[in-house]
C-alpha cells in the first residue's frame, strides 16, 4: 500500500539500556495488527534483534526498522540500542524521524543514555514524547519520574495518559484526552475504552487542567481563552497540542507497561492524530560554496533521497534503507547517486518489518523503505533523478573512543580481513579503519569494548578469519626547545660527474601547533634558486622521522643561511641530502623532546561515581577542566589527559561505575613530556623499530 506525505509518521524509540525499547516495540506491533503475539528478549524471536550477534548478547545492537498501518496512516518506527557503543544507530535513526519517543523507567527515571540522546533531538530540534514503563512496578513512581522530565531537562511535560494506581495495584491508564479508561487487557488481548472509575475522576480533571494548559500554550487566541475561562474544548486542546507538539514546546507525557499491552493504543492514536507529519519537517543539503540549503518534504519535485543506513544481510545482501525526501522513489527505476556521481539502478524496493520485507512499487516523500544490493549506496549519500541535485548533509557521528591494533593470526588473510573491515566501516560511521604509517599499525576504533568485540566475533564466526589484538602504540610528536644551526656538506665521486652540496641551516621551536615553516634566506648566489626546492624536500624527509625515537617533527622553523654549490656536480638531489642531514646534526643540539597527544574528555557519571572518576583521572595524569551537575544524581565532568593514559578507559569507567557510565572524547594538543615517561616511550620506540627491521 502506498501512503501520501500526510499519512505517514516516522518515530524512533530510544532511552537507557535495558528500559524495555525492544519490548515496547514489539507489542506495539502486536496492537498495530502485525503479529499474532508478542515475543520476548528472552526468546531471540523478537521483530527487531534478529540478528546472531543480538540473539546471543540478548540485547539491541542495531537500529530496526518496522511499520505499522494505523487508521489508515503508515507508522516508521526504529527500534535503536541502548548501549553507549552503539550510538551511531541511534543517530541515524533520528535523522529519518520527527518525532523521538524516549522510553524511561518507573522506577528509575531518565539515565545517562536518556540524558545523552535527549541531547541528541535537542540539536535537531525535534519534538518528542516519553513513556514511563513498567508503571505496575512496586518500586514505579509517575509523578515522581514526570518531575524528573520536567527538573533534568527543563521543559513543560503534559500528561497525555496518566497510571490508575501504582505497583500491585496498577489497574491501566486513564487517556486524559479522550477523557477515557483503558484496563489492562487480558492476556493477548488489546486495551478497550471504558468510563473512568469515580476514584480516579480528580486525579482526570488534574490532568486535564495541565494538558489544556499545554495546549494553550500552542496558540495565542487558545491561551487567552484559557486564561479568561480556565478550559478548552477537547477540538481546541487537540488543535493547540498539535501546535505545540511540532514546536518542540511540550513534551507529552504516557505511562504504561508494554509487556501488558497496557498504554500502548493511546500512544498510536496519539502519534497519527497529534505527532507532525514531515511536511512540517525539513532536510538540509549543502550548496557548492559550503552553505546549508533547507529542503522541505515535498511530494510534487522530482525525487530525492537521503540513504539512511546500509547494513548486510547473509540472504538478501547489501540493505539500504533510504528515506525519500521530495517527489517519489519507484521500483525498477534509475537514480543518480550524487556523491560518485554514477547512476544506481534501483530494482525492487520494500517496506520492513525487522528482517522481513514487504514489496512495495513507490515510496512517496518523507517514507522509509529498504532497497538491496546498491553497489555504490553508503550511509548519508544523495540520491535523486537529476544528477546537478545538491547533495544532502552528512550525517555527523561521535568520534570513536576505544581503539585497537588488529592483525589476522593467519597472515594470508590479513587482505581478506582489511576488506572486511573497511566495508564494516563504511556501514558503521562510528567506526573507523586505517592503517597508521607511524606506528605500523592497522587501527580498528569504535564507541567500546563491546562494539569492537562483536564485530570481530562476527568476522570470525563469518568468514572464519581469527583476529589478534593489541592495545595501539600512540602516535608521539619530537620537538625542539631552543634556536641553533648546523651545516653539512655533501661530496661524493664516483667516476664522472660527482654530488656536492653544502647547506647551512639554522631552526628554532615554533608555537605548540604551528607546525613548520621554510625561510630561504641566503643571499649572493650561495645557492642557486633552482636547488632551493631540493634543500626543503630534504628538510621536509627528515622531519618524518626524529632523532629520539624516530616520530615526526613538528613546531619547527627552519631558515637556509649559506651555502656552496658546484658548476659541474651540484644538484637538487646533492641539495636534498645535504639539508637532511644538516636538520638532523641541528636537530641534536636543539634540545629535543617528546610530545604526547593530549585528549579532551567528557565523562557522564552518576554522583556517587564523582570521587572516584576524579581520583582515577589523578591517577592517568590527567586534569578536571570542569564539572556540570544535570540533576536527577548525574554529573557532567569535563578533563583532559594523555591518550596513552586513556587507551582503556573505555574499561575503566565500566570497571568504575558498574557500566553505567559514559563518555566521548577528541583531540585536543601536543603536550611535552620528559625524565622516566618519555625514556620509556624511547626504549619503546627502538624496540618495535628493531623488530620491524627484523621482520
Amino acid at each position: 500500500m502506498d501512503f501520501a506525505t500526510n499519512k505517514i509518521r516516522n518515530i524512533s524509540i530510544a532511552g537507557h539500556g535495558q528500559t524495555g525499547k525492544t519490548t515496547l516495540l514489539e507489542h506495539l506491533l502486536f496492537v498495530g495488527g502485525i503479529l499474532q503475539k508478542a515475543e520476548t528478549t528472552e526468546s531471540g524471536k523478537t521483530v527487531s534483534d534478529y540478528t546472531p550477534e543480538e540473539i546471543e548478547h540478548k540485547i539491541s545492537i542495531h537500529a530496526s526498522l518496522s511499520h505499522i498501518n494505523w487508521k489508515e496512516n503508515n507508522i516508521n518506527i526504529w527500534d535503536t540500542p541502548g548501549s553507549s557503543d552503539f550510538v551511531g544507530e541511534v543517530i541515524s535513526a533520528f535523522r529519518s524521524s520527527e518525532i523521538g519517543l524516549m522510553l524511561v523507567d518507573g522506577r528509575s527515571g531518565a539515565q545517562i543514555e536518556t540524558i545523552k540522546l535527549w541531547r541528541e533531538l535537542d540539536r535537531r530540534n525535534k519534538p518528542r514524547v516519553v513513556f514511563i514503563n513498567r508503571c505496575d512496578d512496586e518500586r514505579a513512581d509517575f509523578n515522581a519520574v514526570k518531575k524528573d522530565i520536567h527538573d533534568k531537562f527543563s521543559v513543560e511535560v503534559c500528561p497525555v495518559t496518566i497510571p490508575m494506581g501504582t505497583g500491585a495495584d496498577y489497574k491501566g491508564i486513564i487517556n486524559v484526552l479522550e477523557g477515557k479508561a483503558y484496563f489492562i487487557p487480558a492476556e493477548g488481548k488489546i486495551e478497550e475504552a471504558t468510563d473512568i472509575p469515580a476514584e480516579y475522576q480528580d486525579d482526570y480533571k488534574d490532568a486535564l487542567g495541565v494538558l489544556a494548559g499545554a495546549a494553550a500554550e500552542g496558540d495565542d487566541e487558545l491561551l487567552i481563552k484559557f486564561i479568561d475561562e480556565g478550559e478548552l474544548t477537547t477540538e481546541e486542546i487537540i488543535r493547540g497540542l498539535q501546535i505545540a507538539f511540532r514546536n518542540n514546546r511540550i513534551v507529552p507525557i504516557f505511562a504504561g507497561n508494554p509487556i501488558k499491552n497496557s498504554g500502548l493504543k493511546s500512544v498510536l492514536d496519539f502519534i497519527v492524530d497529534i505527532a507532525p507529519d514531515p511536511t512540517f519537517s525539513l532536510e538540509n543539503a549543502v550548496s557548492d560554496t559550503d552553505e546549508r540549503v533547507t529542503v522541505k518534504f515535498n511530494p510534487d519535485e522530482d525525487m530525492k533521497a537521503l540513504v539512511v543506513k546500509t547494513s548486510s544481510d547473509q540472504f538478501s545482501g547489501k540493505l539500504s534503507y533510504i528515506k525519500v525526501v521530495t517527489g517519489k522513489l519507484n521500483s525498477d527505476t534509475e537514480v543518480f547517486n550524487i556523491q560518485s556521481d554514477k547512476k544506481e539502478k534501483i530494482g525492487k524496493i520494500y517496506r520492513s518489518i525487522g528482517k522481513k520485507l514487504e514489496e512495495v512499487k513507490t515510496l512517496y516523500a518523507g517514507d522509509i523503505g529498504v532497497a538491496v544490493k546498491l553497489p555504490l549506496a553508503k550511509t548519508s549519500d544523495t540520491l535523486a533523478t537529476n544528477n546537478n541535485t545538491l547533495p544532502f548533509i552528512k550525517l555527523r557521528h561521535p568520534e570513536p573512543v576505544y581503539s585497537m591494533a588488529v592483525s589476522a593470526k593467519d597472515k594470508k588473510e590479513e587482505d581478506k580481513m582489511s576488506e572486511m573491515l573497511a566495508k564494516f566501516a563504511d556501514e558503521d560511521r562510528t567506526l573507523s579503519f586505517n592503517y597508521n604509517i607511524e606506528t605500523k599499525q592497522n587501527v580498528l576504533s569504535g564507541m567500546g569494548e563491546l562494539h569492537i568485540s562483536i564485530l570481530l566475533d562476527k568476522i570470525k564466526s563469518q568468514n572464519k578469519i581469527n583476529i589478534e589484538t593489541t592495545v595501539p602504540r600512540v602516535a608521539y610528536r619530537e620537538t625542539i626547545q631552543r634556536k641553533t644551526q648546523a651545516e653539512y656538506t655533501h661530496k661524493k665521486q664516483s667516476g664522472g660527474h660527482g654530488q656536492y652540496g653544502r647547506v647551512v641551516l639554522a631552526i628554532e621551536p615554533l608555537a605548540r601547533g604551528d607546525s613548520y615553516s621554510f625561510t630561504n634566506a641566503v643571499f649572493g648566489g650561495a645557492i642557486s634558486k633552482g636547488y632551493i626546492p631540493g634543500v626543503e624536500k630534504g628538510v621536509q624527509e627528515a622531519m618524518e622521522h626524529g632523532v629520539l625515537a624516530g616520530y615526526p617533527v613538528v613546531d619547527v622553523g627552519i631558515t637556509v643561511l649559506d651555502g656552496k654549490e658546484h658548476p659541474v656536480d651540484s644538484s637538487e638531489m646533492a641539495f636534498k641530502i645535504a639539508s637532511r642531514n644538516a636538520f638532523k646534526e641541528a636537530m641534536r643540539n636543539a634540545g629535543p623532546i617528546l610530545l604526547e597527544p593530549i585528549m579532551n574528555i567528557t565523562v557522564w557519571v552518576e554522583s556517587k561515581y564523582l570521587g572516584d572518576i576524579m581520583s582515577d583521572m589523578a591517577g592517568k595524569r590527567g586534569r578536571i577542566l570542569g564539572q556540570n551537575p544535570l540533576g536527577g544524581g548525574i554529573e557532567e565532568i569535563r578533563c583532559q589527559a594523555p591518550q596513552s593514559e586513556i587507551l582503556k578507559y573505555a574499561i575503566d569507567l565500566r570497571s568504575i561505575t558498574s557500566g553505567t557510565g559514559s563518555f566521548e572524547t577528541s583531540f585536543d594538543h601536543y603536550d611535552p613530556i620528559s625524565g622516566k615517561i618519555a625514556e620509556e616511550v624511547i626504549k619503546a620506540a627502538k624496540e618495535f623499530m628493531t623488530v620491524q627491521q627484523e621482520d
